[in-house]
């Protein structure tokens, strides 16, 4: 099979198209034929060598795909030779044409998701749970601002929210962005770089503050954050490209909590939770996964520099 595959820590170039042996199911293993690959900001990180865990050289990158079983090892669970289905998380890595996992990590995919769809689930749609959720505990009837709405993990979590009856504020770099961010069903669509769009964000609440923000770039923007919050406001931290200097003083006036989110510390039973209603939305409409670009296996160079560009809209996927 033909796979990506890595052999030193580095750029974009370390990202290699070879010829792998094709994984054999081993018992409580399901072997799937990739139709589709996402990319996430984590791969470059782990590609990159500045990840927390770093995986043993060489190796093939990726946790999230969608395509149809090819064959199962043994008992593995509810799944038949050419079901369709997504992966969350591999043991083999999914940038291949074909992907080993355990039966835990393969899920159903609806008739009505595409393979590229279904490729830009588990990471983005179980991490905008996991933090405005499981994490940050947003509730019905709350205020939630999503900080750089236009990526996959912000489009999922509007529609999350959305589907919780939250308030949205949701901000986007450039105006086709924001105009997919509105779409998708935010009740207010500011553009970050606006000089005074931390203002408006207070007028649109009143002066009270926002409740919950999802934070994406948090090295550029938390500081700021802590003086958009409610009182007892909590902030989600999902991406960060460095340091940032904070007044805890900002924190400590309005009761508020800064909560670090990290899907790979997520218990068994927590995703499990998540994976039962990331099916949910997918069956019953409310989750529907946005690509905004589809590229070749061999181009996963080209995918790991977009996918750290400004002014992502919707999933990038490699399509084998």
């Amino acid at each position: 099979m033909k796979a990506i595959r890595v052999h030193e820590f580095g750029g974009p170039a370390v990202l290699r198209l070879e010829e792998e042996p094709t994984p054999e199911p081993g018992p409580g293993q399901v072997l799937v034929r990739v139709a589709a690959a996402g990319i996430n900001p984590v791969d470059t990180y782990i590609r990159s060598g500045t990840y927390a865990a770093k995986p043993a050289l060489p190796y093939t990158p990726g946790a999230d795909a969608a395509g149809t079983v090819e064959a199962i090892g043994g008992e593995a669970g509810k799944f038949k030779v050419g079901d369709r289905v997504y992966v969350g998380g591999s043991l083999s890595g999914t940038y291949a044409e074909y992907v080993l996992c355990t039966a835990i990590q393969v899920h159903a995919l609806p008739e009505r998701i595409t393979f590229s769809q279904g490729a830009g689930i588990n990471i983005p749609y179980a991490t905008a749970y996991r933090a405005l959720f499981q994490r940050a505990h947003g509730v019905p009837g709350e205020t939630v601002l999503i900080h750089g709405a236009t990526g996959g993990v912000g489009l999922a979590a509007i529609q999350w929210a959305v589907a919780a009856g939250l308030n949205i504020i949701a901000t986007g770099g450039s105006e086709a962005g924001r105009e997919l961010v509105a779409a998708q069903g935010a009740q207010h669509v500011l553009d970050h770089r606006a000089p005074n769009y931390q203002e408006q964000i207070l007028g649109l609440t009143g002066g009270k503050g926002v409740d919950v923000i999802l934070e994406m770039l948090s090295n550029v923007n938390l500081g700021t954050d802590l003086r958009l919050l409610a009182k007892g406001g909590r902030v989600a931290v999902i991406g960060s490209r460095g340091p940032v200097e904070i007044n805890p003083r900002d924190a400590m006036s309005r009761d508020a909590t800064i909560l670090g989110v990290m899907l790979g510390n997520t218990s068994e039973r927590d995703m499990g939770a998540i994976h039962a209603a990331i099916g949910a939305g997918l069956a019953n409409g409310t989750l529907r996964p946005v690509v905004g670009r589809e590229l070749r296996l061999e181009q996963a160079a080209q995918g790991h520099v977009s996918v750290m560009e400004a002014g992502a809209r919707g999933k990038i996927v490699l399509v084998t």
